[in-house]
């Protein structure tokens, strides 16, 4: 048995569920009212409460209420939402310069990261690495790359994929409402493969990696092997609802970019940095891809992402081909290494697979005693349950958005995913508590149980 979960270290919030006022409460909801005077009503928006303090596994609003957060800004704030370390790091930063751009003058945490990332990601192979912004930016210029390094256009993506928002990451996602919907046209040189859904396997096609293999290398074949410059493939899919894919499927992609001289780009960008147990989510699969993603929990907050990989591939663009004004920022960059210093001894990794453990202990039993959770999946924290009516499967998101919407209610922060609305997903700071932990996931399954009735 692994042991219990850490207390958040020097916590500067009690690390306790508590509602002072209903969810949102008063001063909230008047700061709601301005937001939709003031912010465009293209965001969306989860939970409508505002936030004054967060810390280790907990959310403090305007109204004084504590919020359980199984959410970390989207697997951002893995190390806690005020991490000290961080804040050391990039407060000594502040004083010294907060910006230069690398591309005119340089610094050296740039460097620093990027050997981390060359010395910690998968694969034995010499590595270089480029620091971007955002997570479309690293999956933008991983294209660039690929394309710069093979003369091809065509990029190979997967059913229930997500890859962002902007406009060549929003034709490799898969979903179309909200991230596609009245934005186009979109770059036509995107082509959908069938991904290996256990539970939902691709229509026409046998559950397992290998048909979806087969199915795939078929796609290839259709357009033009030679036509290919990259597949993306992310090792378990996030906003596809968290997807672990069968097993077999991506070393069996590894072999199908080798045959046709793809370049394989896994984007870890959700997945990884930890949150599955591993450093990266593709050293479950044994595969090292050509290129890998990184992003949201790579800096715990300050916008950070990159692309690291095959140094013959990442040299191929022309000096000036890559970069950005915030690319690889100085504030980031030390928040990075902030991080990179608290992955050290091993413990958030196991952290990770001890909220597994705890959350599986605790919802695994509503496999039997519902007859609405079709499947709890995903590694570490990143866990998922999906709702379907039993026999069927047809998605029930409206029990996920009911399930989600008793758990704000009660204190414990949730989202919900899924190609079809109907996935509750969990991404705890790998930081929380398992008092805190057990506390949450009782809420979840007590509101799972009354949705079921």
């Amino acid at each position: 048995m692994t042991e219990t979960l850490p207390a958040v270290d020097a916590a500067t919030i009690a690390q306790s569920r508590h509602l002072a006022t209903a969810i949102p409460g008063p001063r909230s909801a008047a700061l709601h009212a301005e937001r939709t005077a003031q912010v465009t009503n293209g965001f969306g928006i989860a939970l409508p409460v505002f936030v004054t303090r967060a810390d280790g596994g907990i959310i403090e609003d305007v109204d004084g209420n504590r919020l359980i957060d199984f959410a970390s800004g989207i697997a951002v704030t893995s190390l806690g939402a005020s991490n000290k370390r961080v804040a050391q790091r990039v407060a000594a930063q502040l004083e010294a310069f907060t910006h230069t751009c690398f591309m005119v003058t340089e610094y050296e945490s740039f460097t620093q990261v990027c050997k981390w990332l060359n010395e910690n990601t998968p694969g034995d192979f010499e590595k270089r690495t480029g620091l971007f912004s955002t997570g479309a930016e690293a999956v933008e210029n991983a294209i660039k790359i690929a394309r710069a390094a093979t003369g091809r256009a065509n990029v190979l993506v997967f059913d229930e994929a997500y890859h962002g928002r902007s406009l060549l990451t929003m034709a490799m996602t898969a979903k179309v409402n909200p991230y596609k919907l009245n934005f186009g046209p979109l770059p036509a040189e995107i082509i959908r493969a069938a991904s290996a859904n256990p539970l939902r396997p691709a229509q026409g096609l046998a559950a397992g990696a290998e048909a979806a293999l087969e199915s795939v290398e078929a796609t290839i074949l259709e357009h033009g092997a030679d036509t290919f410059a990259a597949m993306v493939i992310e090792p378990i899919q996030g906003e596809g609802g968290f997807i672990v894919p069968a097993a077999g499927f991506i070393p069996g992609l590894r072999k199908l970019a080798d045959k046709y001289g793809i370049v394989l780009v896994i984007d870890e960008i959700q997945a990884g940095m930890g949150r599955t147990g591993t450093l990266f989510a593709s050293e479950h699969e044994g595969v090292a891809g050509d290129l890998i993603l990184t992003a949201k929990a790579l800096a715990n907050g300050v916008p950070l992402s990159a692309v690291t990989g095959r140094a013959e591939l990442m040299n191929a663009p022309h000096a000036g081909g890559l970069g950005g004004t915030y690319a690889g920022n100085p504030l980031a960059c030390e928040a990075a290494l902030a991080v990179f210093e608290q992955f050290e001894d091993g413990t958030l990794m196991q952290n990770a697979k001890r909220i597994e453990e705890v959350a599986r202990e605790i919802l695994e039993p509503l496999l039997t005693s519902t007859n609405v959770v079709a499947e709890i999946r995903g590694r570490g924290a990143m866990l998922a349950i999906e709702l379907a009516d039993a026999g069927t499967l047809a998605p029930r998101a409206d029990l996920a958005k009911e399930i989600s919407a008793a758990c704000h209610a009660a204190g414990v922060l949730t989202l919900t995913c899924g190609t079809h609305g109907n996935v509750v997903r969990l991404l705890p700071p790998l930081v929380i508590g398992e008092e805190l932990l057990r506390d949450g996931l009782i809420v979840l399954a007590q509101a799972i149980a009354d949705a079921a009735k």
